[in-house]
C-alpha cells in the first residue's frame, strides 16, 4: 500500500478473546468500521437452559452509521451464528463466501426474517473491495467446511490479516485447499498485525490430514454385517463427505439423523459442495411402527448436531425414544464426536447408556481427529508467510493465547510486538506502530434462550441452578379479599425436594409457618403489605428446610385473594 498518506486504526474484539467461540473482531481505520465475524458460543453446564451466547452489540450500534460491512470467514456457528442477531440491530452490508452467505441465509428464514430486505454480497477469495484509501482482500483457507477464507484490511500503514481458521493440509479436494499465492503476496506488500487462531497453538508439529481416520471407520464399516451409527459433528461437511465416501465403497446407504444437518445437507447438495457418488445412496427412514423398524444390513446412520447434539440423539436411540432408529444389540456404533469443552460429562453418559444396550460401541482415538485449528508448525509457517510487524493471538482461552505467545518468541519476535488482549481492550496503531493500548470498552456477553435474548438475568440461572440441584417447594394459600383471612390452604407442594407423602412431618411445619406468619401479618388489613408477607414466608420456610435437610430448595409464597 501507499504511504502517502498515514491512519489511525484501533483493532479490539467484542468476544473471541479469553474463549472458545463468539468470534467478532472489530477494525477500525480511522472512522471506518469492518466487522469480522459475529458468532456465538455454546453455553457451558452452568448456564441451564441457556441455548447460545453471542457478543453484545451495543458498540456497534451506537457507532452503526460508521460501519463499513461485516465480513464472514466461514460458516461454522462460531462465527456466523450471531448474524441475524446482529443484522436485526444494525442492517449493514455482508460479504461472505457462497457457502457461507447460504448458511446466513438459511438462518435469517429459520428466525422468520425476510432475506430481501439485507444486503448481502456474495464474493469470491480473489476479490478485492474498495472502500476509500481501505480495500479488502481475501484468500482461501483449508478448513473443515468449505469456502473458508482469510480477510485482510490494506491500508496504508500496512493489512491487518484475520486468519480465522486454518490448517495446512495438503491432501484435500480443491474447495478446501489454501491459496498460498495470496497470503505470499500480503507478506510481501507488508502486514502490520495479524490475527491469529490460537486453539491448537500447544500442539507439537502440524494439524495432521485424517487418513487414520479413514483407515479406521472404512475398517469397521467394511465388516459389520449390520447396521452402522456414525456420531460426527454437522459443521465438519470434510469429514462427513469423507464418511459417505467410504460408506460408498462399501455399498452402503447413508440416512441422516438431526434436522439441523439435514437442512445443511440439501444446501451442500444443492450447491455441489457435498456429493453422494451412487444416486439413491440417500435414504430418508420412515417412522419406526409394528411393520418398520428401519435395522437395514446396509445402513450407515449419521447421529449429527453441534455440540451436545449428536450425544442427545444417541441417547434417545438407546432409550428407544427416537421415531427413526432404535439401537439395537446387532448394531455398531462409531464414536466421531470427541467431546469438546462443557460436553465432557454427557459424552461420558452418553457412552455408558450405548454400553448398557449391548451394541459394539467403537471411540475413534482423539488423536485420529484433529480439530481444525494451527498447531504449532502451522502457525509459525503463516507467521512466516505474511511476516507481519505485530501479533495477536485469537480464537482460545488466556492458555492458548500464551502458547501462541511463545512460538512467536521463539521465532525472534520481541514482547512488545506481541499483543494480548481480552475483549474490550483496544490495540491502537499509529504511523504503523502500537501506540496505546487501553481498556476502553465494557464488554458483556448475550444469553440466548429459545426466542428470548438478552433477558436472562443472573438471579435466573442461580434459580435454574438451585432447581437442578434442590428442586422448589410451592405454599399456596387463599385469603379473603377484605379480612385477609385463610380460607383455603395452605397447601403444600413439592418437586424435586421431598416426596410428600413419606414427609408428612415436614409438610405439616411448613404449613404451620405459612399459617402463624399470614396471621401476624394480617393483623392491620388495611396497611397490608403483600410483598413484604410473601418475603417474610419465603424466608422462614428457607430457613426452617436448610436446618431439617441442609438444603436449599427454591421457595415460592403463593398467596391468592378472593
Amino acid at each position: 500500500m501507499s504511504k502517502d498518506k498515514s491512519v489511525k486504526i484501533k483493532i479490539f474484539a467484542l468476544g473471541g478473546i479469553g474463549e472458545t467461540g463468539k468470534n467478532n473482531y472489530i477494525v477500525e481505520v480511522d472512522s471506518k468500521i469492518f466487522i469480522l465475524d459475529a458468532g456465538l458460543k455454546y453455553p457451558g453446564e452452568d448456564l441451564l437452559g441457556v441455548d447460545a451466547v453471542i457478543p453484545d452489540f451495543k458498540y456497534l450500534i451506537e457507532n452503526k452509521e460508521r460501519i463499513v460491512g461485516l465480513f464472514l470467514s466461514n460458516a461454522h456457528e462460531e462465527h456466523i451464528g450471531a448474524v441475524p442477531n446482529l443484522l436485526k440491530e444494525v442492517n449493514v452490508p455482508v460479504y461472505a463466501t457462497r457457502f457461507t452467505m447460504a448458511l446466513v441465509e438459511d438462518a435469517l428464514r429459520e428466525m422468520g426474517e425476510d432475506v430481501s430486505k439485507y444486503k448481502l454480497n456474495v464474493i469470491k477469495h480473489t476479490n478485492v473491495l474498495q472502500f476509500d484509501d481501505v480495500t479488502v482482500s481475501f484468500f482461501s483457507t483449508t478448513h473443515s467446511i468449505p469456502d473458508s477464507i482469510g480477510i485482510s484490511i490494506n491500508t496504508s500503514d500496512g493489512a491487518v490479516v484475520y486468519t480465522s481458521n486454518y490448517t495446512f493440509e495438503q491432501t484435500v479436494e480443491k474447495r478446501y485447499q489454501t491459496s498460498y499465492e495470496q497470503i505470499v503476496q500480503l507478506g510481501k506488500k507488508g502486514v502490520l498485525a495479524v490475527l491469529s487462531d490460537s486453539l491448537s497453538a500447544h500442539n507439537v508439529g502440524h494439524t495432521t490430514g485424517e487418513s487414520f481416520f479413514i483407515y479406521e471407520i472404512s475398517k469397521y464399516i467394511s465388516q459389520s454385517p449390520s447396521r452402522v451409527i456414525v456420531s460426527v459433528y454437522s459443521s465438519d461437511l470434510q469429514r462427513i463427505q469423507k464418511i459417505i465416501n467410504v460408506a460408498n465403497e462399501h455399498n452402503k446407504k447413508i440416512a441422516i439423523i438431526g434436522r439441523k444437518m439435514q437442512r445443511i445437507v440439501d444446501i451442500a447438495v444443492k450447491m455441489g459442495y457435498l456429493k453422494f457418488p451412487t444416486p439413491g445412496m440417500l435414504v430418508n427412514l420412515k417412522y419406526i411402527d409394528e411393520t418398520n423398524d428401519n435395522n437395514l444390513p446396509n445402513l450407515v446412520v449419521l447421529a449429527t448436531g453441534e455440540r451436545h447434539e449428536p450425544f442427545d440423539a444417541l441417547i434417545r436411540m438407546s432409550r428407544k425414544l427416537d421415531r427413526l432408529i432404535n439401537i439395537e444389540p446387532t448394531d455398531t456404533i462409531i464414536i466421531a464426536s470427541p467431546a469438546v469443552p462443557g460436553t465432557e460429562i454427557k459424552a461420558a453418559r452418553t457412552l455408558d447408556i450405548l454400553y448398557r444396550t449391548g451394541a459394539k460401541v467403537i471411540t475413534i482415538n482423539k488423536s485420529y481427529l484433529p480439530l481444525p485449528h494451527p498447531s504449532a508448525e502451522d502457525i509459525k509457517l503463516m507467521i512466516n508467510l505474511l511476516k507481519p510487524k505485530y501479533i495477536i493471538p485469537i480464537i482460545g482461552e488466556y492458555r492458548h493465547q500464551y502458547a501462541h505467545t511463545k512460538l512467536a518468541e521463539e521465532m525472534g519476535y520481541d514482547t512488545e510486538n506481541i499483543i494480548i488482549l481480552d475483549n474490550g481492550m483496544v490495540a491502537e496503531f499509529e504511523q504503523g506502530e502500537l501506540v496505546s493500548i487501553s481498556a476502553d470498552l465494557e464488554v458483556d456477553q448475550i444469553l440466548v434462550d429459545g426466542l428470548s435474548v438478552g433477558e436472562i438475568s443472573s438471579v435466573v440461572l442461580k434459580d435454574r441452578v438451585l432447581l437442578s440441584q434442590d428442586g422448589i417447594v410451592l405454599a399456596i394459600a387463599t385469603l379473603d379479599a377484605k379480612t385477609k383471612k385463610i380460607i383455603a390452604g395452605p397447601e403444600i407442594v413439592s418437586r424435586g425436594f421431598i416426596y410428600v407423602k413419606d414427609n408428612e412431618e415436614m409438610i405439616n411445619e411448613i404449613s404451620q409457618i405459612m399459617v402463624s406468619t399470614i396471621t401476624e401479618g394480617t393483623t392491620n388489613p388495611r396497611t397490608l403489605d403483600m410483598n413484604k408477607l410473601k418475603n417474610d414466608i419465603k424466608d422462614k420456610i428457607s430457613k426452617y428446610l436448610y436446618k431439617e435437610t441442609k438444603r436449599k430448595p427454591i421457595v415460592m409464597p403463593i398467596i391468592n385473594e378472593i
